[in-house]
């Protein structure tokens, strides 16, 4: 036992010392192991207890949720039958909003259909109308191709405008005058003044000519052209219609086309002054129409002028008649004078009339009663005594 059987950190160990030590660390191990198990066991036992409180709660707990699940179970229950009858109701009014909804539309839906029907009839007319127009436009751009017919149709509507606005024995078409000329028109003016002419023909080909040109060589040709041929008429007017005592010193040249007017004026300068140097007035229809309510004017002013000694005459009868008629009321008013001054004196009498039978009224009658009545003196001068006494006496 004493034998040396290992030696450790320079220290030599016997066999009893190492079963010594081997038996203290056994019983060292040992007690630490019960006091392990020992802790365990405490540490199960608390953590029984608390497992089963928390058991007790968890089971408290869900008889809590179960109540509230209840609770909410009623209460989901009658939330339900509410939002049924609520969608119920709001369903019921839906469809009958909805039912309105439908009605309107389809009565509006036909009120639209018929006014669109109406509105379709009248586009039908307006389409039936423009293809009429179209038609007579087309018959008129054949007109106004023909030469002649376009002469004619400006000719016919410088006629139209003159007749409307002057009477019948104030102008005259196609009339031949001393030159052995025959203008478009003649309007006549009274007192053998002048007459004015007017001519209607427009060289409108070259006119024409300007608009349909696709180039500026062709645009400046034609213009050159128009403005050569609208000088050359413009001269023969002033050459052909300018008679001294016969005709007026200035002539109209009627455009019949107010956007042809325009652009005269606007392009063509030098026309409008050449032909003011030759007394030439080139009118558009608005302008011509103007001129001829001057026209009528003068005509009507010379009338007047005409008719002025006969105004004169009777404005002298009517004086006449005035006089007269003054005179008889002066006479008049004099014998009213005199029937005023003989009702005042008749007025005079009757007061004194009046006033004597007042006096007449107040005489108071008394007889004599002690002293015989005698018949007056034959042979008395005065007048006989009255038995009387007025009423101032005592």
């Amino acid at each position: 036992m004493s034998e040396h059987i290992l030696e450790l950190g320079g220290r030599s160990f016997t066999l009893g010392e190492v079963v010594v030590l081997g038996g203290a660390a056994l019983a060292a191990l040992l007690i630490l192991t019960l006091l392990v198990a020992w802790r365990r066991a405490i540490s199960r036992a608390e953590r029984g207890s608390a497992f089963e409180g928390q058991v007790a709660e968890l089971v408290r707990a869900q008889t809590e949720m179960q109540g509230r699940m209840q609770t909410m179970a009623e209460v989901f229950g009658s939330r339900q039958s509410d939002l049924v009858r609520g969608l119920s109701e709001r369903m019921d009014g839906l469809g009958h909003k909805l039912g309105q909804s439908m009605t309107e539309t389809t009565r509006s839906t036909h009120e639209n259909l018929s006014r669109l029907g109406e509105r379709l009839a009248v586009i039908d007319k307006a389409q039936q109308n423009i293809t009429t127009l179209s038609s007579q436009v087309v018959e008129l751009q054949h007109i106004l191709a023909n030469k002649q017919t376009r002469g004619a149709f400006g000719e016919a509507r410088m006629q139209a405008i003159v007749q409307d606005g002057l009477p019948k024995n104030a102008y005259e078409f196609q009339r031949t005058l001393s030159n052995g000329t025959r203008p478009d028109c003649v309007i006549l003016f009274p007192n053998d003044a002048p007459s004015l002419v007017i001519d209607a023909k427009f060289p409108l080909e070259a006119w024409n000519t300007i608009r349909s040109a696709e180039s500026p060589e062709l645009v400046k040709a034609a213009e050159t052209r128009f403005r050569r041929d609208t000088q050359k008429h413009i001269q023969d007017i002033a050459d052909r219609y300018h008679i001294s005592g016969e005709t007026h010193d200035t002539a109209f040249m009627f455009v019949p086309s107010e956007s042809i007017f325009a652009d005269m004026h606007e392009r063509f300068e030098d026309i409008i002054q050449r032909a003011h140097r030759a007394r030439v007035v080139i009118v558009s229809p608005s302008l011509l129409m103007l001129s001829v309510q001057v026209v009528m004017s003068l005509l009507r002013d010379a009338n007047m002028r005409e008719q002025a000694h006969v105004i004169q005459h009777e404005v002298i009868k009517l004086m006449e008649d005035v006089a007269r008629l003054d005179d008889r009321v002066q006479r008049l008013k004099g014998h009213f004078a005199q029937a005023n001054k003989d009702i005042e004196q008749i007025e005079v009498s009757s007061n004194k009339i009046t006033k004597r039978g007042a006096s007449i009224e107040s005489v108071e009658i008394e007889v004599d009663e002690e002293k015989p009545k005698r018949p007056p003196a034959a042979n008395s001068d005065g007048p006989p005594e009255l038995p009387f006494r007025t009423a101032g006496e005592g």
